[in-house]
This record gives C-alpha cells, structure tokens and sequence, in this order.
C-alpha cells in the first residue's frame, strides 16, 4: 500500500509538472524571442536617431562614435544620403540564424541592427535550466511528502491490524490508540469497544466459572454422601427416603445454576415466584443438622411461622446454606435461623457464639476475594448476587456475635394479613 501511494503521488506530480512546466516553456520561449527582437528594433531606432540629430548639426558620422551607442556583440550598419555604397559599420557581421531590425530615418538614412540568434538560444537554455531545477526540486519535496503521508497512513493501519491480531490471539485490552485519522480512529474506536466486551464476556464467564465451582462444591459432597448412603442399605423405606432428599437437592441445584446462568447473561433479568419461606428455612435445617451433629454443635430456628416471600426457592436455599457453611466453618456454638417481619419485607437472621467478622472488615466481607480466614472470599459474594438478582438483599447487622440478615419481599397478600 505504501508503494502504491508514493506512485499515485509521484504520478499527479509529475503530470501536472508537465502540463505546467511545457506551458512555461512555451510561454518564456516566446517572451524572450520578442524580448530580444524588440530590444533590437529600439537599439536601431534609437541609432536612427543619433545619425540623424548629428547629420543636423554637421558633426561627423564614424565607426568610432557610434561604437558607444550600440550594444556588445551586435553589429549596425548606417547608410547616409549621399554615400549609399560606403555603409558605416559597427561591430562584427553575425553569422547564422539572426534578429534583425531596419529602419529609415526623416533624411533618407537608415539604419540595421544585427544580433545572432544564438544569444537567445543560450538565455532560453539558461530559462529551461531553472525551470528543470525547479521541477527537480518539486519532484524531490513531492517523494518527501508521499513517502510521508504513505507512512503516516500504513503506520496506523499496521496497528490496527496488530490489534485485531491481538483480538483474535485472546488478548482483549484496548489499547487507546489514536492516528488523527477521522476514518481510522473510528476503526481503532470499534475495535476498542469489541475489545472492552470480550473483556467483559470473559470476565463474565470466569466469574460464573468460579462461583458455580463454589456453589456446588458443598452440596455436591453432601449428595455424594447421601447416594453412597443408598448403596449401603437395603431397606426401602431408607432408600426412598434418601432418594427423595437427593432429588429435591438435585432441583435446589439446578436452581442454583440456572440463576447463575441467568445474572452472567443479564444480571437485571429475575425469575422470583411467592413461596414459603418456613419450608425452605425448614429443609436448610434438617440438611444441616446432621453435619453440625457430626461437629458437636447445634442447628435451630425461631421466629415468625407461616411467612411467605417472593424469590427464587432454589436461590434463596442457596444463600442460606452459604451462610450456614460459613457458621459451620468459622462460627463456634450452636447457629441459629430466626424468621421475622420488618415493614413489607420477611427476614431471615442467621447467627452464632463465634468470634464474627474481624473489624478490618466490615462491609467488604461480600466483596469478592475478601476473606478473614483463608478462604476464597466467593461464598458470600455470591449469596449477595443471588439475593439481589430477585430483588432481595443481604447485609451484616452485627458483626460480633455475627448476625446475617437476608431480607426478601412479602406476597402480597401475605401482607395484607
């Protein structure tokens, strides 16, 4: 493209040099020639007149005197009445090609003023010399500037091709590059932008990556207890019982995912339902107690019975059973769930005796990779997302004794009562 650009370049200069410089070569051509014919027509005319004015005085008509009056190398000749076969002449006779003048004076003399063309032909050569050096230098600034221009308009396009290389390669940082090119910095500006959402579309994927990894973890290893649970006994009442709790695990979860599905496509889009919320509370506990059992503590809830909320059951387990796991593992005593009513909303309080956040803490405890204890920092960000996705929210009310707080909408309803 480069090479293109200096030839097109090169290829306008150059016509137009020529178009211009014939013209000029023509025109000074023929300025010169008249120049120089009419300097030789005044020269005679200006001779006539000195012959004359000294024919009327009596004073001698010489070589030598009118020697002066004409310029170097042209010749003159003078014929006076009286002598027209003895002519004076000046100067040395041209030989060649000439410009010539006579002219005829009141008195009947005349006069003919010679010069050799080839005078003119040299000052016309030294006018095409100029005219050529001119010409050179142009063609000289006009490779300059294409080279110039040519590089100022690959340049950005090679980077421009680099970063589409870069794009393609899985590296997604815009690189805010601008050429001052109108047309160019639009591409730079789209490729920036499609640069800026595969960020996002990766962030995004990795982001549902690791809190899917999270989410499931747990619940995973409880239905893999569970099932090896059903492989270990032969009565069929157990089987089905066990059977039973798996299944509605399985739906939990793949509530779960659904969810986060959904918030990594468009966080805003919801799918909460009215349920009820002491069934929900109700089947957290007896998943849990069995663990706490094992730990030597205790599981319990109290509060308001018979609440109803608006969620997403499957989420909503989901957030609970984080912050039971958290109790579980960095809490101390027994945990307790406590349902209550707060204005339109139904609140579910989760709490223990453990020593609660650290006070460096505080609020950044549902911050992504913030975590007081060596964790991953991603089980409480992650419950917060889920509540919020239904419009719902979670918060730390106290942070020793910890106190967790997951506040939902009350159906309708159910608030009416």
């Amino acid at each position: 493209m480069r090479r293109r650009l200096i030839n097109s370049t090169l290829a306008v200069v150059l016509v137009v040099i020529a178009v211009f410089g014939i013209s000029l070569v023509i025109v000074e051509t023929r300025t010169i020639e008249a120049g120089a014919q009419e300097s030789v027509a005044s020269e005679a005319v200006r001779l006539v007149g000195i012959v004359e004015s000294r024919m009327g005085s009596g004073e001698k008509i010489t070589p030598e005197v009118l020697s002066e009056q004409i310029t170097a190398h042209r010749y003159a000749e003078i014929r006076v009445p009286g002598k027209p076969h003895q002519p004076i002449e000046i100067g040395r006779r041209p030989a060649g090609d000439v410009i010539s003048s006579r002219v005829q004076g009141d008195r009947g003399e005349w006069v003919m003023v010679q010069e050799s063309r080839s005078s003119v032909s040299a000052e016309i050569g030294r006018t095409l010399l100029v005219i050529l050096a001119v010409a050179l230098l142009a063609i000289i600034a006009a490779v300059i500037l294409a080279v110039r221009q040519a590089r100022r308009l690959t340049a950005p396009l090679t980077d421009l091709a680099e970063t589409a290389e870069r794009l393609g390669s899985g590296d997604p940082r815009p690189r805010h590059r601008r050429y001052g090119v109108q047309e160019l910095d639009r591409v730079a500006d789209v490729l920036d932008a499609s640069a800026e959402r595969i960020a996002r579309m990766l962030t995004a994927e990795r982001r549902l990556a690791a809190d899917a990894s999270h989410q499931l973890r747990t619940p995973l290893t409880a239905l893999s207890m569970r099932l090896e649970e059903i492989t270990l006994t032969d009565d069929p009442d157990t089987v089905k019982e066990e059977a039973t709790i798996a299944l509605a695990q399985v739906e939990r979860l793949t509530d779960v995912v659904q969810r986060l599905l959904t918030n990594s496509r468009d966080p805003r889009t919801g799918s909460a339902v009215a349920f009820d919320l002491d069934e929900v509370v109700k089947q957290q506990v007896e998943e849990w107690r069995p663990a706490y059992r094992s730990a030597g503590r205790a599981i319990v809830r109290s509060g308001k019975k018979g609440l109803r909320a608006v969620g997403t059951p499957g989420a909503v387990a989901q957030v609970l059973a984080t912050l039971i796991e958290n109790s579980l593992m960095h809490g101390a005593g027994t945990v307790a769930l406590r349902t209550r009513v707060t204005g339109n909303q139904a609140v579910v309080e989760v709490t223990d005796a453990g020593p609660g956040v650290p006070p460096d803490l505080g609020s950044r405890v549902f911050e992504r990779t913030v975590s007081g204890r060596n964790s991953t920092g991603l089980g409480l960000a992650v419950a917060r997302d889920l509540a919020e996705a239904d419009g719902g929210r979670l918060e730390l009310l106290q942070q020793h004794p910890p106190v967790f707080a997951l506040f939902l909408a009350r159906e309708a309803e159910n608030i009416e009562e």
